[in-house]
This record gives structure tokens, sequence and C-alpha cells, in this order.
């Protein structure tokens, strides 16, 4: 090297004999992230280089499952197969299939499954329920059971309609287990009581509708940040 004192040209050589010889050795081993990375930051160290940042290890980072998105027209599909499903199963008159909170919903009234107050199914409930899990089996969802009620006050001073609408989520969840119509690893049951209702609570038709049983149908997952809109979240009338 002109011009540069006798030790760095000695250095110089070293240090590429060194690089070389590393090369050699990563191109004869198994490639490992982790352990690649500890020696380039070993060698960092060795050569004086430092960063700004202290460099993390590895082993620390939390690797996060991609989420997988559904394509849309699949969606379509199978919105509009659970459309035709239910003609073909006569359920048309007892559930309603809606787009709720970015989920395909299947809605049915408490008339179809309870008497009024009552936490306990009605026998003419059984078969409705069979044909929706006769619907929701074959496909590739989770099924979240929803208890509502409207905002009248529960009969009784040590319940309340919490309490009336947790008490049904988990009676159809418990008639599709005894049955051994849907497997408990994709049910889940939750009361709302009357805090989420679909209309005013204002006559009393608007209140019969608020008192339901609503079956989410979700993807496992990120679910919510990869499924869209199916319908206009505004359109939800009876089909």
């Amino acid at each position: 090297m002109v011009g540069a004192p006798a030790w760095m040209t000695t250095y110089s050589d070293m240090v590429t004999l060194l690089l070389t010889f590393f090369v050699l050795l990563l191109s004869m081993a198994e490639m490992d992230k982790i352990k690649f990375e500890q020696a380039v930051t070993s060698l960092r160290g060795a050569f004086g280089i430092t960063e700004s940042k202290t460099d993390k290890d590895p082993r620390s980072v939390m690797i996060i499952p991609r989420t997988v998105s559904i394509p849309f027209d699949m969606l379509q599909r199978v919105y509009k197969q659970l459309e035709i499903n239910i003609k073909k199963l006569e359920l048309d008159r007892d559930i309603e299939l809606v787009n709720d909170r970015g989920a395909m919903v299947l809605r049915v009234t408490e008339k179809i499954l309870f008497d009024p107050g009552s936490s306990r199914l009605k026998n003419e409930a059984h078969p409705v329920l069979r044909k929706v899990a006769q619907l929701v089996s074959p496909l590739p969802f989770e099924l979240r059971i929803e208890g509502h009620t409207d905002d009248t006050p529960y009969i009784t001073s040590d319940q309340t309609n919490w309490d009336l609408s947790a008490y049904r989520a988990i009676e159809v969840l418990k008639f599709f287990a005894q049955n051994e119509l849907l497997s408990l690893d994709r049910l889940s049951a939750v009361g709302y009581g009357e805090h989420r209702p679909i209309v005013p609570n204002d006559t009393v038709e608007n209140r019969a509708l608020n008192r339901r049983v609503e079956f989410v149908l979700e993807f496992a997952g990120n679910y919510r940040q990869t499924l869209p809109y199916l319908i206009d979240s505004s359109d939800q009338l009876p089909f």
C-alpha cells in the first residue's frame, strides 16, 4: 500500500485471510440464521465496529405468524351457498342470514327456540338446531353462539337479562355437544343481555326482534382484519 506504514500492509493481509477463512467455513457449513447473526456480531466487535443501538439477541425476537387473507370471491361463494342451503332446508322462515360486525351471522328469534323468560329449549327448537348444525358442519368456520334479550327487566331479582342470555347460549351449545352435531373445539357461547340491540327497544315488535340467538361464523386466526364485508351493513333484512 503506497504511503501506508509497513504494519498496515501486514494487518490488511491478515484481515483479508480471516475474512476468506470465515467465508470458506460458511460455504461448507449448514446455514443457521441465528448462529450466522451471532457470528457477524462477534466479528463486528472484534474489528471495533459498533452501532448506535445495542444488537438484540436474535433468539429473543418474537416471530408472529402471518395471517392468510381469505379471498373475497371465496367468501361470496360461501355466502351464496348458505343462502341456497337455508332455502333447501326450509329454514328461510326461521333463520335470517345477515352480515353483522364483519361476520356471517345466522339469526334466530326467541320464539323459535325458547318460551318467554325461559332458558330451556322448546321441543320445536330441536329440528331447527339440527338443521343449523347441518349448515355449519361442512364449513371451515368456528361458531360463536350469542344470546341477546330486550331491555325489559328480568322477572326474578337474583338474575338479570345477562344471565338469561348466557344460559340460553350455553343451552344451545350443550344441545350441539350432547347430540354430537358439532365438535366442541369449534364452539363458544356468550351472553350480551340487552346491550347489543339490533333495533330500538321502543315497541313490542322491536323488543321481539332483539330477543334472539345468533350463530356467528368466524374464521380462525386474525379474522377481523382479513374478512371483507359481504353485504352492506345497513341492508340487514330477512332474505
